[in-house]
């Protein structure tokens, strides 16, 4: 697809400034797109060993920004995981809206010093598969991997295949959703699990509101 904007996270890299404005360039231009294509996010590698000396949690913070502005862009996201996946790569893994992985990829909490990561992929394996399921658990207390089929059934992947280009060609069709609309929509879903429905009843009624404006498909009074 000719408007697709390409994002690679290597999770094998620390977490660096480089890595946080790769994101936000990328960021930059699809907004300035007005959402138009897809954002196809490449990630693969995990830490292997310590973390380098020196990162703060200043700059964790501005990583985790980044990452929530990736997942709130007004064009639909892509991830293509292959091996495994694991620090900056699950990260970004996880704030996309459609995930094909191949059949190698195993999503890893990264373990230092006898603990995992705490960072807010924990939130989001939690948040999408739910924090009672055994697999997550495991993966967040204790590191333990969690191979691409286990991760399609708790649907964190959408799709776990051995033809990447194919699969990429069959989701074309989601760069055809984009702008605040879809961002909106976004919303709706990430909030649909915490808000109670009187609190989210005012939202999507605004929400409706609105697209019968935009439509023009709403009635004159």
């Amino acid at each position: 697809m000719n408007d697709d904007l390409e994002l690679r996270v290597d999770g094998a890299r620390p977490l660096t400034v480089e890595a946080i404005a790769a994101v936000g360039a990328v960021c930059d231009t699809a907004e300035d797109r007005g959402g138009r294509g897809r954002v196809v996010v490449y990630v693969s590698g995990a830490p292997d060993g310590p973390r380098p000396a020196g990162l703060t949690v200043a700059v964790v913070s501005k990583w985790e920004r980044a990452l929530r502005r990736l997942e709130r862009l007004p064009a639909a996201t892509v991830a293509v995981a292959d091996g495994d996946c694991g620090g900056l790569a699950l990260d970004a893994l996880l704030a996309t809206d459609h995930r094909i992985a191949t059949e190698s990829v195993r999503l890893v909490v990264p373990v230092e010093g006898g603990a995992t990561w705490p960072g807010m992929a924990v939130y989001r394996l939690a948040h999408r598969a739910g924090s009672t399921a055994v697999a997550i658990r495991r993966a967040v207390l204790f590191g333990t991997p969690l191979p691409a089929r286990d991760a399609l059934a708790l649907q964190l992947l959408d799709e776990v295949t051995d033809d990447v280009s194919a699969a990429l060609a069959a989701a074309e069709p989601l760069g055809e959703l984009s702008g605040p609309e879809l961002a909106i929509r976004r919303q709706l879903l990430f909030d649909a699990s915490t808000a109670g429905f009187e609190e989210a009843l005012g939202v999507h009624l605004a929400a409706c509101d609105r697209d019968l404006r935009r439509t023009g498909s709403g009635a004159v009074s």
